[in-house]
């Protein structure tokens, strides 16, 4: 998707493509981020996404997402850095790293097993079970090649069946085991 020469083609091109691709953007962030930090992350996304608009290829959505991940990642990183700082300043002994919290809907046996998950696993499982892209989008969006997505994939899909496993309900883990392949 290419802008074109008027700036009025442009501008409606760009609220074509922010009214497509909003709601993905917006889920994907949500699953990943504080709920005070989603219209942020969602509205840097966009602001770069205009920046290099001209630079967009056919499929936007996994670009869109690498960059909402990387606005998140950045954010996180200077919230944590203000918490230090102001647990430094109070001599205050630094807490650890917020962990990752789940979303509301999420089953709750999952989440759980989730949590256990490396930040890295978990990417890979949401971004295919969750935001339903396939390996190479998702790929795309760690800026990683389709094979190397799958073989993460295939890890991350062995260990959360294994963690699930711990679970009494075989009934639970059989049908949480389906939702995330």
């Amino acid at each position: 998707m290419t802008p074109s020469i008027t700036g009025t083609e442009s501008r409606q091109a760009f609220e074509q493509l922010f009214a497509t691709h909003y709601w993905p953007v917006r889920d994907f962030v949500r699953r990943r981020a504080p709920d005070l930090a989603v219209e942020d992350v969602v509205a840097e996304t966009f602001l770069v996404a205009w920046r290099h608009f001209a630079e967009l290829g056919e499929d936007p959505l996994p670009w869109l997402l690498s960059v909402a991940r990387r606005v998140l990642a950045n954010q996180l990183r200077a919230d944590r850095r203000r918490a230090a700082l102001v647990a430094r300043l109070k001599g205050l002994t630094r807490s650890s790293d917020s962990s990752w919290e789940s979303p509301a809907e999420m089953n709750s046996v999952l989440a759980t097993a989730l949590v256990r998950l490396s930040e890295r696993e978990r990417e890979v499982l949401l971004l295919v079970a969750w935001d339903g892209l396939d390996p190479t989008r998702a790929a795309q969006v760690l800026g990683c090649s389709p094979t190397a997505f799958r073989v993460r994939l295939h890890r991350a899909r062995r260990r959360i069946v294994k963690e699930l496993a711990d679970d009494p309900s075989p009934k639970t883990v059989a049908r949480l085991s389906e939702e995330i392949s």
